[in-house]
């Protein structure tokens, strides 16, 4: 860990086409080696066929309650006490949580072989909307690990 000053924390600048900062993170997070024309063509691709796909809602409160849903709320960390490594359960901060969220997502969309990057990155925010997926998944994996180990919780500072 660095023991120079704080990192500044950036705001984040909102999208072009919704106006969401959450849309402009998800292509950040997609982006590759700084080919963000290409990240954006794949997120709006996957929003407009979240749009098509549930004409009665909008594909920005699809995102945001998948993203909600993929939230982990506890997570383990490891700290080292007395010659011993415990994993100690710790809450995780919200734009961590986000953070985490988000990138899962992507990661399980470009995990889906054989689809084209837009559907698969709708039917994994879809999946997450609907509380199912490989996302989940893993948060809820997090929370199990989080829950076996809540014994070693009084080592939390």
């Amino acid at each position: 860990m660095s023991r120079r000053r704080r990192a500044v924390k950036r705001k984040q600048v909102a999208d072009p086409k919704y106006g969401s900062t959450l849309v402009a993170r998800l292509v950040s997070i997609l982006m590759i080696q700084g080919k963000k024309s290409i990240a954006q063509k794949v997120v709006y691709g996957a929003m407009d066929t979240l749009g098509e796909k549930n004409p009665a809602t909008s594909p920005l409160d699809l995102l945001q309650r998948a993203v909600d849903n993929a939230k982990p709320r506890l997570e383990v960390k490891p700290r080292r006490v007395g010659g011993a490594t415990y994993q100690v359960p710790m809450e995780v901060s919200s734009d961590r949580q986000n953070a985490l969220a988000m990138r899962w997502i992507v990661r399980f969309a470009n995990s889906r072989k054989g689809v084209p990057m837009a559907e698969a990155l709708a039917n994994e925010i879809m999946d997450a909307y609907q509380g199912q997926g490989a996302s989940i998944r893993r948060r809820d994996e997090v929370h199990k690990m989080a829950q076996s180990n809540k014994a070693f919780a009084h080592f939390r500072w």
